[in-house]
C-alpha cells in the first residue's frame, strides 16, 4: 500500500449530535473507502468547530490562535484533502464556519482539494452551496470538487439511514476527492534526506 494520505474534516454543526456531523462522517467514510480501492490508506481527522468557538472568536480579535485551535489549523493546512460541512443559516454558511476560515493565513489552502457539503431543514437551501460556499473557496484558491453534497431533513432515512439520492451524491463526491488526493502523492517534492541507495551498497562502495 502506498503512502497514507491525510484527510481533514471540518464540521460546523452546533448541536450534538448534529446532522452536519452525520454527513461529515458519511463523507469521510466514503472518501476513505474510495482511496482504499486506489491502494491508498486514508488517515482521517475530524474537527468539530463548536468545540473551538470561543478560541476562534479570540483569534479573530487578537490575531493569534490559542494552542488548541492552532492544532486544528495546522492539521487542516497540512492535510492532503479537506471535507468541509456547514449548516445553512439565513441562506448561507454559518458564522462559525466562515470565522474559522477567516483565521487561516492567506493562501494557506491554495491548491488543496476540497469537498464542500451542507445541511439544512429543507432542500430550498441547497443552492447555498453554489452561491456561498463555492465562491468562498474559489477565493481561497482551493480545488473544489465538481459535486457538492447537500442533505435536507428528508434525506435522513431509507436504507442504512440515508436516502438513495444522498448516498449517490456522497459516493460521487467522494470519488472526485479521492481522485485528486491520490494524484497529489506524485506531486510531492522528494525528501532530500531520503536514502536512494541501500546500506549494503553504501558499505560495499557500490
Amino acid at each position: 500500500m502506498s503512502t497514507a494520505r491525510k484527510i481533514a474534516v471540518v464540521s460546523a454543526g452546533l448541536s450534538q449530535p448534529s446532522s452536519t456531523r452525520l454527513l461529515a462522517d458519511r463523507l469521510a467514510q466514503a472518501v476513505g473507502d474510495d482511496l482504499l480501492t486506489r491502494g491508498v490508506e486514508a488517515q482521517v481527522s475530524v474537527h468539530e468547530l463548536r468545540q473551538h468557538a470561543h478560541d476562534i472568536t479570540n483569534a479573530m480579535l487578537t490575531g493569534f490562535a490559542p494552542e488548541g485551535l492552532q492544532e486544528v489549523v495546522d492539521d487542516v493546512v497540512a492535510a492532503d484533502g479537506l471535507i468541509v460541512v456547514t449548516p445553512i443559516f439565513t441562506a448561507s454558511y454559518s458564522g462559525l464556519f466562515k470565522s474559522f476560515f477567516d483565521v487561516l493565513e492567506k493562501d494557506a489552502l491554495a491548491g488543496k482539494p476540497v469537498l464542500i457539503a451542507a445541511t439544512a431543514g429543507t432542500a430550498r437551501h441547497s443552492l447555498a452551496l453554489e452561491h456561498a460556499l463555492r465562491p468562498m473557496f474559489a477565493y481561497l484558491r482551493v480545488v473544489v470538487v465538481p459535486t457538492a453534497v447537500f442533505a435536507a431533513s428528508e434525506d435522513w432515512g431509507g436504507v442504512d439511514g440515508v436516502s438513495g439520492a444522498l448516498q449517490s451524491r456522497v459516493e460521487r463526491a467522494a470519488g472526485e476527492l479521492g481522485t485528486l488526493v491520490a494524484a497529489r502523492a506524485s506531486d510531492r517534492p522528494a525528501d532530500p534526506f531520503a536514502l536512494t541507495t541501500s546500506f549494503e551498497d553504501l558499505l560495499s562502495g557500490s
